[in-house]
């Protein structure tokens, strides 16, 4: 009973605290958690995290945008070249050197480059974050809420899903961490060494996918600078007294950035970034490298040339990539925000997640290029929003949070339970094709999930509370995820034929590919692993041209595009197709065509 008031009491302070409360008065709690029982907790997280990340990781074949990563790297431990991305002896230098050089330092991991191999920075990167997450939040709140924000981070369904996928998206998230957490460590400090770290962790950071390692720090720590001691207080500050007072103000709230360290910093830190691209146009003779970071970055940011979502898609998106945990994310947001109609001043803890979570999401939604997932960086301030919802004793205390607590918590309940129509056949409840979809893979181990799901779902609901759902949903998303990931989707391979095929053309054509040719596709390129690039053909008339000169005994294009060559071929080989497939998914299947009497 002496501890559970002395944690209220502990809470109560936290939510009163006042504008001119330092970040030390904001943290009661993090300064007496015990050392040991939190390093053994976070260890477990950590532990568990690690065997959703890397079981199976090899077990799947190169899906979508991971063959960028794999060819990449495999071309340029063909050539030696380490500083020309090339995919097909095409440059392709949409993004920084770094994420590429991480795949080949993996590779003595798996004994050479495959699928594992390409897989394990993110994996790595992925464990990092949920490490980083925790330290983060235990200084900000306590080791309670540090421990659950990074259950929330490992078993959110975009996180998993990255952590195992090879990308570079984890990856800048996991270096926006760091700098986050550095700055959390020193922000009373003002300048100091430790602004030259930040300034090279965000270089480092640009190096795997652009620059967001440097945009969306400095944009987070700028904002929480400005209005650490409150909103009301900045917008007073910098509304009186002249401008000379005005602009003091605003170098007094930023002295992490105004001081000389940050020369040394941005200088130390432009260098890092700067050279493996000043390196690769000594090299190569080209500027291709800057000449894509402005495109990607600064003309991709202002005047999109694709990926043109609407302006509220991530409105709707942060739900699927946060599953299951963004059915409490409303509830954290009006609990979080709540606390000045609750009559009191959020904490630095809270403001400072809270403007985590916006200026992410304010800064995705103004670019003007959109894709589902570049929001991913937003699901650490996510997990820290819904953790420290879930984690202090008590009753919320916004009425409309709890009632939006229980109807996220119930979506979820409800699907779990109902979770158990999976083991119904496809052919009982499905029309035709679909009715020939396979039996649901590994069905002892979705029985398991089950079982274990709805027993926690029992537990929670026998005397609700935010603490009961905490326990509920992380045993829930975690099993979900072991599941979906290290059983589904490696029983699903047997439905994939990219690696197959690939396998398959190399036998068929005798394991070589110099009469092979590709047209308007690049098939499964990295497993035919060619010692030199394939010629590719995007034009009907100069494939006849190469056909004629006798060049191709053998042709790789999709099907739909067969009768538009004008040329004598043959079938040999196709991509598996099954019943439940369109017309559509049929035709844009690849195929290896025999040309003419190639032998």
């Amino acid at each position: 009973m002496a501890e559970h008031r002395a944690r209220q009491l502990q809470f109560a302070v936290m939510v009163s605290a006042s504008a001119s409360r330092d970040s030390a008065a904001s943290q009661p709690a993090a300064g007496n958690d015990n050392d040991s029982r939190f390093r053994l907790r976070a260890g477990c997280v950590l532990i568990l995290a690690a065997i959703l990340f890397f079981a199976r990781l090899g077990a799947r074949a190169l899906w979508s945008s991971e063959f960028r990563w794999a060819e990449i790297a495999r071309e340029m431990l063909v050539t030696h070249n380490y500083f020309w991305p090339t995919i097909n002896g095409h440059v392709y230098y949409d993004k920084p050197l770094g994420s590429y050089w991480l795949v080949i330092f993996s590779t003595p991991l798996t004994g050479g480059l495959n699928e594992a191999a390409t897989r394990i920075p993110c994996a790595f990167a992925g464990l990092l974050a949920v490490a980083l997450l925790m330290l983060l939040v235990r200084r900000l709140y306590d080791a309670r809420t540090a421990i659950l924000a990074g259950v929330i981070l490992a078993t959110s369904f975009s996180f998993v899903f990255f952590s195992r996928h090879a990308s570079a998206d984890v990856e800048t998230l996991t270096g926006e961490l760091a700098a986050l957490l550095l700055f959390n460590r020193n922000e009373d400090r003002g300048g100091g060494l430790w602004v030259v770290g930040l300034w090279l962790i965000m270089a480092a950071t640009s190096l795997t996918k652009g620059l967001l390692g440097f945009a969306l720090p400095l944009l987070v720590i700028g904002v929480y600078s400005c209005l650490r001691d409150g909103v009301v207080p900045f917008f007073e500050a910098i509304s009186r007294g002249s401008l000379v007072e005005r602009v003091r103000g605003l170098v007094e709230r930023n002295r992490w950035f105004f001081n000389w360290y940050t020369v040394v910093g941005v200088a130390l830190g432009g260098l890092v970034y700067y050279l493996p691209f000043q390196i690769s146009s000594r090299l190569m003779g080209s500027e291709k490298g800057l000449q894509m970071v402005y495109r990607e970055n600064v003309v991709r940011f202002f005047h999109p040339f694709d990926h043109r979502g609407p302006i509220y898609l991530y409105v709707y998106v942060i739900f699927g990539l946060m599953a299951p945990w963004s059915a409490l994310l409303p509830a954290a947001l009006v609990e979080t925000h709540g606390l000045r109609r609750a009559g009191a001043e959020p904490a630095r803890a809270d403001r400072f997640a809270l403007v985590y979570f916006w200026a992410t999401f304010i800064f995705f939604s103004v670019s003007g290029s959109r894709r589902s997932y570049y929001i991913l960086p937003i699901l650490p301030a996510a997990a820290i929003l819904v953790a420290r919802t879930l984690a202090y004793p008590g009753e919320l205390r916004s009425t409309i949070a709890r009632r939006l607590l229980t109807i996220g918590y119930a979506i979820v309940a409800f699907a779990a339970v109902a979770g158990i129509v999976l083991l119904i056949p496809a052919w009982a409840i499905l029309p035709r094709p679909y009715d020939s979809f396979p039996q649901l893979p590994a069905e002892s181990a979705f029985i398991v999930v089950w079982v274990v799901s709805v027993a926690t779902v029992v537990y929670a609901t026998g005397k609700f509370s935010p603490a009961r759902v905490a326990i509920s949903m992380g045993a829930v998303a975690y099993l979900a995820m072991v599941y979906v990931f290290i059983f589904a989707m490696p029983a699903a391979e047997a439905y994939r034929g990219e690696k197959p095929f690939g396998y398959a053309v190399l036998n068929k054509i005798g394991g070589s590919t110099d009469r092979l040719v590709l047209f308007k596709t690049e098939g499964p390129l990295f497993y035919l692993n060619p010692p030199n690039p394939i010629p590719e053909f995007e034009k009907k008339q100069d494939l006849q041209d190469a056909i004629a000169k006798g060049s191709v005994g053998w042709m790789i294009v999709r099907r739909r595009d067969i009768p538009k060559l004008d040329t004598p071929t043959t079938i040999e080989l196709s991509e598996a197709s099954y019943p439940w497939e369109t017309d559509y998914n049929y035709r844009n299947k690849v195929v290896l065509v025999r040309v003419g009497s190639a032998p």
